[in-house]
């Protein structure tokens, strides 16, 4: 973990970021008391892609069939 200080972290800020992406820690401190962590951004999750599943899945005329009393209920909070 690399620790600099306020007016280094500025003079250095590419460095610095550059050793963050390269999996490093850094932190910030104003005098020997530490006030900041740089750290890595999550990457943003995978865009969802329609279709992914076509082929690979398929419904039957059961599907669009209403459902029993018994198990409509249950959907419903009622109930056991």
């Amino acid at each position: 973990m690399t620790v600099v200080t306020i007016h280094n972290a500025k003079t250095n800020l590419s460095k610095l970021i550059a050793e963050v992406e390269a999996g490093g820690e850094v932190v910030i401190a104003r005098g020997k008391t530490p006030v900041a962590k740089l750290m890595p951004v999550d990457p943003p999750p995978p865009k969802r892609v329609f279709g992914r599943l076509k082929g690979q899945v398929s419904l039957d005329e059961r599907f669009f069939e209403p459902l029993p009393d018994d198990e409509l209920a249950l959907w419903n909070g009622e109930g056991d």
